[in-house]
């Protein structure tokens, strides 16, 4: 069950990957809603992988128990 919701996810991602190409290259507009949604769930997970960076790192300074 696991595997195939993995499955589904790295093709949504290749998928995702295949139309932000093809819309740079001047594709169908459908290939340009599905690029700006890639691109921005990209951005959103950047940005909460920052915030988890540097709530760790400040929670770091603070304390001196191990937080793993």
């Amino acid at each position: 069950m696991i595997g195939a919701v993995l499955i589904g996810v790295l093709a949504l991602v290749i998928g995702g990957c295949v139309c932000v190409v093809w819309a740079d290259r001047g594709g169908p507009r459908w290939t340009r809603v599905v690029a700006a949604a890639t691109v921005g769930a990209g951005r959103m997970v950047r940005s909460y992988q920052k915030a988890q960076r540097r709530q760790v790192n400040s929670g770091d300074g603070n304390s001196g128990a191990n937080a793993g």
